[in-house]
């Protein structure tokens, strides 16, 4: 049997965004990530979907772009102090 994946399996995801179904492949992380960024923000996941997809220039993959969005996020919160990231 293989080790777990650093961040958990990849899964496929199905969501609408603006009307339209499509599917994103994020591993377990990712999600995680997105979920937290969401709650943080006070969004539903569908609508933060929608935030990213339509921030990128161009044609990007939109799996790839949350992935970076959720990044981005973590890391400006990993940037901040233990008091400003607990007040959240």
């Amino acid at each position: 049997m293989a080790p777990p994946e650093p961040g958990g399996q990849i899964r496929k995801h199905s969501v609408s965004i603006r009307g339209h179904r499509t599917s994103i492949t994020l591993e377990d992380a990712f999600m995680d990530g997105l979920r937290r960024m969401a709650d943080e923000r006070d969004m539903a996941l569908a609508a933060l979907i929608a935030e990213i997809d339509s921030a990128h220039d161009g044609p990007v993959n939109l799996s790839s772009a949350i992935r970076v969005a959720v990044l981005d996020w973590a890391l400006g919160r990993a940037a901040q102090p233990a008091t400003a990231r607990d007040a959240d």
